[in-house]
């Protein structure tokens, strides 16, 4: 019984995790080889009664706290991961979130750490567009990256960036960068 491999994708709001993550999803899944189990950090937020308010430091507004690693429901992500790694099912694992490479223990099972860097002013200007299409106005996201996002963004994941084996570009998607690695995870899996 061979361990799956174990990739983790992190990166700042906005940055191209996600759509990494499903280019990279989907690339392993054209060879028609892996079987493929993907984790989303965001599919595992805790109900608002269950997540911690902040003040932001300059305003003093109280957010409900996106970024802080209360908000999610980590011990059940590590049960579930565990579980995926142990059940033999999937011959490769991606976890992809914010604070991918900053909880420890998640970090550890990973056997490919990658970041997505994208900087900030880009991410606020996509956060604003992705945002604005789920009916939030303007003054409401800006304020909430510029009270509270960003301070996050500096305490828990911008650290984790020195965590990761490879730093991808956010800004510019590269499908030379996408290839690499999607051929450096099934050379893995053939070999492991």
């Amino acid at each position: 019984m061979k361990k799956p491999f174990v990739a983790g994708i992190a990166g700042g709001s906005a940055s191209g995790k996600s759509t990494f993550t499903d280019r990279l999803e989907n690339t392993l899944r054209e060879t028609g080889r892996y079987e493929i189990k993907v984790f989303h950090m965001d599919d595992y937020f805790k109900d608002d009664d269950h997540r911690p308010y902040v003040k932001a430091p300059i305003t003093g507004k109280m957010y409900l706290d996106d970024n802080h690693p209360e908000s999610i429901d980590l011990p059940q992500l590590r049960i579930d991961l565990a579980a995926a790694i142990n059940d033999n099912t999937a011959d490769i694992i991606i976890v992809e979130g914010l604070l991918t490479l900053s909880d420890d223990e998640i970090c550890q099972q990973l056997d490919l750490k990658l970041f997505i860097e994208c900087r900030a002013d880009e991410r606020i200007v996509r956060r604003l567009k992705r945002n604005m299409e789920w009916d939030m106005s303007f003054d409401e996201i800006a304020d909430v990256y510029l009270d509270m996002v960003r301070y996050r963004h500096d305490e828990y994941v911008e650290p984790s960036k020195w965590k990761a084996d490879f730093i991808l570009n956010g800004s510019n998607f590269s499908e030379k960068a996408l290839g690499m690695i999607a051929e450096a995870i099934m050379s893995h899996t053939l070999h492991a």
